[in-house]
């Protein structure tokens, strides 16, 4: 069993007491044994340098396949967006949807990103460019009403039949998701949520992103919002990640809270596309909800960065309520690590323990950008200075993806025109 030691490093821990100290770790296979004063032998051994090693970030909303469309629909109306992304989205290949995949996986890794949550169709191809990456992928097959797909054979039956092939296979997490209110209905609601309790997955969807579809919602069915109605059919339990969430009453942020439903928190994409509003996130914390952190696509972001939505994220509640000391980058940097872990139903990652695996990545500390780093601020360093250019190192399962000699490109020129069909 291959073993690696990481030495001298500055180690935000993540663990219950959210200790930050200076030490080691010592990695056996794919498993933290031991985080500390640890000085034992080993295959290998890393000098951090007293650089920051700490959990690699969980991207828990991503649609990766679409990275193909970054800086293709800017700078314009919602629905224009949309019309656009479902006429580029159309008609694609294995062969480009493979592409765009590594495409997006290659800059996650790069961002230090160890694992994404994902929701889209032929997830069957994402998983094979995450068994090639070295990624930790949850990917969740995309179903919704057969009147809106381009999918062959029902979604419902396409999902199920990817759950019962990728269980099991190593760094893939399958289950099932749902597009949305607007392109979903009642019936496909219910057989997502026994599907999902038959095989034990997370249900990945979109709830309540936009102003239009809270409204439109609303007019059809009796004034009921849609996570609400949600409530009142039994969809909303403790295994729904929820994304977005911008428009959520106070009531509705306590029906998820009962429930114990997830949110990933997407302001990045949230802003880009002018949702018009801010999710209800002290609410939200105030009543117990587990809050993690998405980048969103690469079509209605650009970018897949954890970095900047940490950042951004925080910054848009306190400018939204007039108040600098809501949100502590503590509690920014738990929804890109444990909360991430907690939202997908495994918490052997998010945090550097004894017996978590070994999902780890370096902070460059020395670099003007965030230079000087310190145990008491090297959290507020990682969320307000850090920028990909200072991720130096990148493990996933004990396996050097990124750093120490090892590089993960992937070169787009060599993709040419395929990465768009």
């Amino acid at each position: 069993m291959q073993s690696t030691l990481i030495r001298d490093a500055i180690i935000v821990t993540q663990n219950s007491k959210r200790e930050v100290r200076r030490g080691n770790i010592l990695i056996k296979g794919n498993i933290i044994s031991q985080v500390g004063e640890t000085s034992h032998d080993a295959d290998m051994t890393i000098d951090a340098g007293k650089n920051i090693i700490l959990p690699g970030f969980i991207n828990t909303h991503c649609h990766v396949a679409m990275s193909h469309l970054k800086n293709r629909l800017d700078d314009v109306p919602l629905q224009k967006f949309l019309d656009m992304t479902f006429k580029l989205d159309s008609g694609r290949t294995a062969e480009g949807l493979y592409n765009s995949s590594m495409l997006g996986i290659s800059e996650m890794i790069n961002n230090g990103i160890t694992s994404f949550a994902d929701l889209y169709y032929s997830e069957d191809i994402i998983a094979r460019a995450v068994m090639d990456s070295g990624i930790r992928g949850y990917l969740s097959w995309v179903t919704l009403d057969r009147k809106y797909t381009t999918q062959e054979g029902d979604t419902v039956d396409n999902a199920e039949k990817f759950i019962k092939e990728f269980t099991g296979k190593d760094r893939i997490t399958p289950s099932v998701g749902i597009q949305g209110i607007y392109v979903a209905g009642d019936d496909i609601y219910s057989s997502v949520s026994e599907l999902a309790k038959r095989h034990g997955t997370i249900i990945h969807t979109h709830l309540a992103e936009t102003r239009e579809e809270v409204y439109n919602f609303v007019k059809t069915h009796n004034g009921k919002r849609p996570i609400e109605h949600l409530s009142d059919i039994g969809f909303l339990t403790e295994n729904v990640l929820a994304a977005h969430t911008v428009w959520a009453t106070l009531r509705e942020v306590k029906l998820i809270a009962k429930a114990g439903t997830k949110v990933s928190w997407n302001s990045v994409s949230n802003f880009k596309l002018g949702v018009g509003g801010v999710p209800p996130i002290p609410e939200m914390m105030t009543n117990g909800v587990t809050i993690s952190m998405g980048t969103d696509s690469n079509g209605s972001n650009n970018s897949l960065n954890m970095l900047e939505a940490m950042k951004f994220s925080a910054l848009s509640v306190k400018n939204e309520r007039w108040n600098p000391s809501l949100l502590k980058a503590q509690e920014i940097l738990d929804m890109a690590t444990v909360n991430g872990a907690r939202s997908l139903g495994d918490e052997t990652i998010g945090s550097i323990e004894t017996g978590k695996k070994a999902d780890i990545i370096m902070v460059d500390s020395t670099m003007p950008n965030i230079f000087p780093v310190t145990e008491e601020n090297a959290v507020n360093s990682i969320v307000y200075s850090a920028n990909p250019s200072n991720i130096k190192m990148v493990m996933v399962d004990g396996k050097i993806l990124k750093g120490v000699g090892k590089d993960f490109p992937v070169d787009g020129r060599t993709m040419k025109d395929k990465i768009f069909t």
